[in-house]
């Protein structure tokens, strides 16, 4: 009895689950406007990346040699 009690609600419960997710899809996003080549600026806007990337490559040059840093002491230990 319990089995087939289990067995039931873990069908209703894929059933109902199926009927969920039809339900929450997204909607199309809206229309941008105007042309292509409207003279508007690019689409993530005109932030300069320069600034961004040297300090990436500068904290990825502390990290790396952290980690040099580390395996040289563990590997004298």
């Amino acid at each position: 009895m319990k089995k087939s009690i289990k067995k039931i609600a873990v069908l209703s419960f894929l059933i109902s689950l199926c009927f969920i997710t039809n339900l929450t899809f997204a909607d199309a996003p809206p229309d941008p406007g105007g042309g292509p080549g409207g003279g508007a600026g690019p689409v993530g806007g005109g932030a300069p990346i320069g600034s961004g990337l040297a300090l990436l490559i500068g904290l990825s040059a502390v990290y790396g040699s952290k980690k040099v840093f580390s395996a040289r002491k563990k590997l004298l230990e």
